[in-house]
């Protein structure tokens, strides 16, 4: 079932976990509909009338009724973002975009690889892969030590933790590691940045496997009205016939194979 309005809800709780980078749980009657690689649009509280910042859903649990999101302060917008305190009211568009095809992992092996702030959404993807993989590994790019919410994706898979100053146990990016260990995934599923995606597409043609990416792209309104956030692709919209499509509404997750980036 769809879920997608605009309900002012309540902040259950919200830390600091790391240097910029908070950990904001919101109860909603949206937290049992979410999908792993959906988002939602938080508003920052002001009195302005600012645009909401798109965030990817980190946890979702229908039970208690609430939405987990790990997100980085990057300017004015999120800044307020991490003012909210429990109790406080936040005004949310959710939920948003299209998540992750989890029966296309059904029996295979699969590669589930975040990087960065990419990283957040992955957890809620590895755990809603638990139990439906032949086996799962799980790759982490960091670029130092400081390796936020690692220890969290233990029960899902083997987890691999890489860092770029090489101060963990792997040094370089997530393919580095993968192909350093020989895993062979037949589905890949991952968010990171762009240079990080553009990677894993190139690997997944080169190795005969699929590859799914979540896609990062500045929005405006969430729902494909005001075309801000489009990325292109192989093929050509049958409406529109340019090479376009909407990441807020046809993604943020693609088949690496129908986007060229």
């Amino acid at each position: 079932m769809d879920y997608r309005k605009k309900e002012t809800t309540v902040v259950v709780s919200q830390k600091e976990i790391s240097a910029g980078i908070f950990d904001l749980r919101v109860r909603t009657q949206a937290a049992a509909y979410c999908v792993p690689g959906q988002f939602a649009g938080i508003f920052p509280p002001s009195d302005s009338r600012m645009l909401m910042r798109p965030i990817s859903i980190c946890e979702a649990n229908a039970e208690s009724g609430e939405i987990r999101f790990v997100y980085r302060v990057a300017g004015e917008g999120t800044k307020l973002i991490s003012a909210l305190k429990e109790g406080d009211t936040a005004e949310l568009l959710s939920v948003l975009g299209n998540g992750f095809p989890l029966d296309a992992a059904e029996g295979k092996k699969v590669a589930v690889m975040g990087g960065g702030i990419g990283i957040p959404p992955m957890l809620y993807t590895a755990k809603k892969l638990a139990g439906k993989t032949a086996e799962t590994e799980i790759y982490l790019g960091y670029r130092n030590n400081d390796t936020f919410l690692a220890s969290e994706f233990t029960p899902y898979g083997t987890v691999n933790v890489v860092s770029e100053d090489g101060s963990t146990a792997y040094k370089g990016n997530v393919l580095d590691a993968l192909k350093e260990r020989g895993f062979k995934p037949e589905v890949i599923f991952a968010c990171g940045p762009m240079p990080m995606l553009r990677a894993i597409k190139r690997y997944a043609e080169e190795a005969g496997c699929i590859a799914y990416i979540s896609l990062e792209e500045r929005m405006a309104c969430g729902v494909g009205a005001c075309l801000g956030c489009v990325a292109k692709t192989v093929n050509k919209d049958e409406h529109s016939h340019v090479n376009n499509t909407r990441v807020c509404t046809e993604g943020p997750v693609f088949d690496s194979r129908e986007v060229e980036i």
